[in-house]
């Protein structure tokens, strides 16, 4: 039957990256009903179109699938766009940020910001009294990049009711001096006490930052993404979609604590439409590695004492799979230390057999981050069919840090050649705001393991390790939407796939790496519709 809507589009004098093997390169695409009609040559797509088409000439631009950041916090990640970028080089130019900011903020009102890192500054975690000399009369929290970690003033404390002698919180900390006193660092759940005394922002303002989000991730070449956030974030995620606002595809994940209601519901993966689906169920199993929370087998160079901290043993996340498993939901689960990765694989193990026993569908299980793991347990992911979800760019920025606390063990850290090569299935994302979501930056951790600044070397960290551009665009296409359910809708141009897609100007496979640090979107279209114009 010839197709002729008046909706059909004809993009043709492209060079099209299809990223399907089947057909894995194209110079013109027909589009209709927000999906892919047929991709072939001009000539070809002409005799299909018969009818009224709206004929676009790319001028030989590059167009390839629209990418998915499979793993980012999207209510943190928007609201962040407007809080002081604490991401510096050194501890003063943090602190002028901060006093800048002062100077146009009420007395009394909240200055919050996010990304410092002591370990790029001077190692040493900074302190209240630092803040309260450009901050006297603001209460000031800063987020650090790891999201493990903050860093607040006195008068945050104050509001918070934090004291010197007050006890630490399970799983978390409140830093302290030499004399027991309060330092105005909190690791971990001791965030929390700070946290809950900053004003909540409404509704109507995360979804308002949200769409400011959205625009700045289309520039960036993504046009969908894995939610991390909790409650307010799906909240104002449903929102926009009812209003026909959101106009990026949303995976949502949901908090492990939440297990037992989405049990009781019987809400089950995958429940949604192509905009806003269920994804899996979220538990945290450790820290990170910059607070050195991050659980370990084996104590941190030089802190003989500390192997981080471990939220709970395998047996009770195997406890919260079985729950999830029971009613169709899939688990993901933060592991970053090697016990920590350990622990989870020995829970995904059970509930494998669970799944069996009780013929039960092995469903898409991911652990996020596997950002070190023990030798021993790195083929355990590809055998148990669990997907290591990870971040590119979180090997470049941790790099040095890892060297350090981690020594030997970083070898085996960020390894995604090895997940690879043992047959587990990568899907890449950025943990944003901890990184930036740009997937160019991404894609060029993946394939130099380097630095914009070429550092540590022209062969890259642990170059053993890199992938090839194709493998790494994987992560961030097919590998996304395969843990997200949606690898027969999303991750490639297709007949009948999502007409999700973004157009360079340079060919991300004919140019240097170093040039992908520069490369954005020049436009977008998802569902058919240009969001970003050509």
């Amino acid at each position: 039957m010839p197709y002729g809507k008046p909706n059909m589009k004809l993009l043709y004098n492209a060079n099209i990256h299809t990223l399907d093997v089947s057909n894995p390169s194209a110079s013109a695409i027909l589009i209709a009903g927000g999906r892919i009609i047929a991709i072939g040559s001009k000539d070809q797509l002409e005799a299909l179109a018969h009818g009224k088409v709206e004929k676009q000439d790319m001028m030989g631009k590059t167009i390839l699938p629209g990418l998915t950041d499979a793993h980012i916090h999207m209510q943190y990640y928007s609201l962040g766009l407007s809080k002081v970028d604490c991401e510096t080089k050194t501890k003063e130019e943090c602190l002028r940020r901060v006093g800048e900011r002062v100077k146009h903020t009420k007395p009394g009102e909240w200055v919050l910001g996010h990304g410092w890192q002591q370990n790029d500054w001077d190692g040493n975690f900074p302190t209240a009294a630092e803040l309260d000399a450009v901050s006297p009369n603001n209460p000031v929290y800063l987020t650090a990049k790891s999201l493990h970690a903050a860093w607040a003033n006195t008068s945050a404390l104050k509001l918070a009711n934090i004291t010197d002698d007050m006890p630490n919180p399970k799983d978390g900390a409140i830093y302290r001096d030499a004399n027991g006193k309060a330092t105005g660092i909190l690791l971990e759940t001791a965030m929390g006490l700070v946290n809950a005394a900053v004003p909540e922002p409404t509704q109507a303002e995360i979804e308002a930052s949200m769409l400011h989000a959205q625009s700045v991730l289309w520039k960036m070449g993504i046009t969908g993404i894995h939610d991390f956030d909790r409650r307010e974030s799906f909240m104002a995620l449903q929102s926009l979609r009812a209003k026909e606002k959101l106009k990026l595809r949303v995976c949502k994940n949901i908090p492990v604590e939440s297990v037992q209601q989405a049990n009781d519901l019987g809400l089950r993966t995958g429940f949604g439409d192509d905009w806003l689906w269920i994804g899996s169920v979220k538990a945290f199993m450790d820290g990170a590695l910059g607070p050195r929370t991050a659980a370990m087998f084996q104590p941190y160079e030089s802190e003989p004492e500390n192997k981080g901290i471990l939220n709970m043993d395998g047996e009770e996340l195997f406890e919260h799979c079985r729950k999830a498993a029971d009613v169709g939901l899939s688990m993901t689960v933060h592991a970053i230390g090697d016990r920590a990765n350990h622990e989870v694989l020995n829970a995904f193990e059970q509930t494998r057999n669970y799944e069996t026993q009780n013929n039960l569908p092995h469903l898409r299980h991911r652990i996020e981050h596997v950002q070190v793991i023990h030798p021993d347990d790195a083929p355990r992911l590809a055998k148990l069919n669990v997907i290591a979800s990870m971040q590119p760019i979180h090997a470049t920025s941790d790099m040095y840090a890892a060297d350090r606390y981690w020594g030997e063990r970083a070898k085996l850290s960020y390894a995604w050649r090895t997940q690879l090569d043992y047959g587990a299935l990568l899907a890449f994302g950025s943990d944003a705001p901890v990184e930036t979501p740009n997937p160019f930056l991404g894609l060029h951790a993946a394939i130099t393991r380097r630095r914009a600044d070429a550092s540590p070397s022209a062969e890259g960290w642990y170059p053993e390790q890199k992938l090839t551009l194709t493998e790494a665009l994987s992560g961030y296409t097919f590998g996304a939407a395969y843990a997200a359910n949606a690898e027969h809708r999303l991750g490639k141009l297709a007949e009948n796939y999502l007409a999700d897609l973004i157009v360079l100007e340079r060919d991300p496979f004919e140019i240097q790496p170093d040039e992908l640090l520069t490369l954005s979107a020049e436009a977008v279209m998802i569902n058919g519709e240009w969001v970003l114009h050509p």
